[in-house]
């Protein structure tokens, strides 16, 4: 391959690795796990073999010593698992998930990357409206996910690809099946395509229209766990963009604020939830997460030290996971709440190294984000939006783990390393 079409191929083989991550109901909906397996094969051979022929510059005391002891705990965690067969398949799968982020995080610059993250997003929204658009109008009825029998019974609304709901104003799922992953790639895409206009590296009309195409795609999902992740993010964008106009030796009010907002948040969110349920269209129960989250903890308090071992997604064909978390005939494969996943599968010490993990990215996102570049002494170089990109990717991740199991496994995951590895990297 030429020197001139290398970037070219790296920016190709990068766009379809995220729309995989994104995006992986697609492919098994389509093509069966077969089919998305032999593409997941592809794509991690693919970044072993462009990670040892780029060979990028690797230091190991610049990549983050709470990544590396969380996926050492994970893979230890085999010996003491009460189902050690699934453990060696989740490691396994934890694994080739990081090589294919090291990958992203190692060989892209971050133009690169919000590249990546664009183009992989304009696929999935706008197959999504044109999946969802065929559907409802020439289909006419829902549709299920190809390769899979269900049999003669009733079949529950959740394993449905798509509803056909566009023309009566949601909730769509686009080819992701899922309303909640389609919001977050729409909300994700918002914050991707906010920065590239906001930085003029996309055309003024087109920038306009995919921000539309976003913004209406997310209100067509109606996701509630979303909307609310779309509000953290926005607060904290608000709090950085404040942060920037001050000097650094007068943001003291600045932190004030943000701990008075957190208190605050956390204090209306405890008195008015009934109220807020009832304005988000949720049941007291949070839609069944409630008995989730009572059925993990009664579980993790068995094994509290050390958890159960690593299985990332719930493997269903084992025991406790059988009968863990069923509702309308739906057996769920996470705790929908990363943290008390992570307690459940690798107990207290699991737990407090993924706090590390995350309040250490999120650190220096925020550093990243708020501190004027340094290339010299000084630091008088102007700000670009593009430096808020990590922290409002760990931001809206965050807020997503209340309520989803999302960090833990496929994009999340590759996010929360891609952008822990790159902010370290970059750190003074």
């Amino acid at each position: 391959m030429s020197t001139a079409r290398k970037p070219i191929a790296v920016g190709a083989f990068s766009t379809l690795l995220v729309f995989t991550l994104f995006a992986g109901d697609f492919w098994r909906n389509l093509l069966s796990w077969y089919g998305w397996g032999v593409i997941a094969l592809g794509l991690v051979v693919g970044s072993v073999v462009l990670l040892v022929r780029i060979r990028p510059p690797l230091l190991w005391r610049r990549l983050p010593v709470t990544l590396a002891l969380f996926l050492l705990l994970a893979t230890l965690s085999i010996a003491w698992s009460d189902y050690p067969g699934a453990s060696a398949l989740g490691v396994f799968l934890q694994w080739v998930t990081t090589i294919t982020a090291l990958f992203l995080a190692l060989c892209l610059e971050w133009p690169q990357l919000l590249r990546a993250l664009s183009h992989a997003f304009r696929w999935i929204l706008g197959l999504s409206l044109a999946f969802e658009f065929i559907v409802a109008a020439f289909i006419r009825h829902p549709v299920l996910p190809f390769w899979t029998d269900y049999g003669t019974e009733k079949v529950p609304q959740a394993f449905y690809w798509s509803r056909g709901l566009l023309f009566h104003g949601g909730q769509i799922q686009g080819i992701q099946g899922n309303s909640n992953l389609l919001a977050m790639v729409a909300l994700l895409a918002l914050v991707v395509f906010g920065i590239q206009f906001a930085d003029g590296v996309v055309r003024r009309g087109s920038g306009i229209a995919w921000l539309v195409v976003a913004a209406l795609t997310l209100v067509l999902t109606r996701s509630a766990t979303v909307i609310i992740t779309a509000v953290f993010t926005l607060v904290v964008l608000l709090f950085a963009l404040w942060m920037r106009r001050v000097r650094p030796d007068r943001r003291r009010p600045v932190y004030l604020t943000m701990l008075a907002s957190v208190v605050l948040g956390v204090a209306a969110v405890w008195v008015f939830s009934g109220q807020l349920l009832k304005l988000l269209g949720k049941s007291e129960d949070l839609t069944g997460r409630l008995d989730i989250w009572h059925s993990v903890t009664a579980l993790a308090v068995q094994r509290p030290v050390f958890g159960w071992g690593w299985v990332s997604y719930w493997a269903p064909w084992v025991e406790p996971f059988k009968t863990l978390a069923v509702r309308k005939g739906v057996v769920y494969l996470q705790a929908h709440n990363a943290w008390l996943d992570v307690w459940l599968q690798l107990g207290v010490v699991g737990l407090v190294v993924f706090i590390l993990l995350v309040a250490t990215t999120l650190t220096r996102s925020w550093f990243f984000a708020v501190d004027r570049p340094r290339v010299a002494v000084s630091d008088t170089l102007p700000y670009r939006a593009l430096t808020l990109l990590p922290l409002l990717l760990i931001a809206a991740l965050i807020a997503q783990s209340a309520a989803e199991s999302r960090m833990l496994v496929e994009a999340g995951w590759m996010l929360l390393v891609v952008v822990s590895v790159k902010t370290k990297r970059a750190a003074p």
